[in-house]
C-alpha cells in the first residue's frame, strides 16, 4: 500500500476517532493541511477570530515540513489514537 493509500485510509478513521482534546485536534488538523497543502499561507487570522488563528498556528508550527512527512506523522498520530 502507498503512502497516499494509507494517507487516505487514516483520514477515513479520522472522522469516527472518539472525541478528542483540542490540541489533538488541532495537531490533526495542521498535519493533514500539511500533508495536503504544503506550507500556510496567507495572512494570519486577527485576535478576534480564535478559532481560526488557532488552526493557521498549528499548521505554521509544520512550515518546512515535506507534505510525505506530515502524511506519515498523520498516519501515525491516527493509529495511536484509534489504538488508545
Amino acid at each position: 500500500m502507498t503512502i497516499n493509500e494509507k494517507f487516505e485510509q487514516a483520514v477515513g478513521k479520522a472522522k469516527s476517532l472518539p472525541k478528542q482534546s483540542n490540541e489533538t485536534l488541532l495537531k490533526i488538523y495542521a498535519l493533514f493541511k500539511q500533508a495536503k497543502n504544503g506550507d500556510v499561507s496567507g495572512k494570519r487570522p486577527g485576535a478576534f477570530s480564535l478559532k481560526a488563528r488557532a488552526k493557521y498556528d498549528a499548521w505554521a508550527e509544520r512550515k518546512g515540513m515535506a507534505t510525505e512527512e506530515a502524511k506519515k506523522q498523520y498516519i501515525a498520530l491516527i493509529d495511536q489514537l484509534e489504538n488508545a
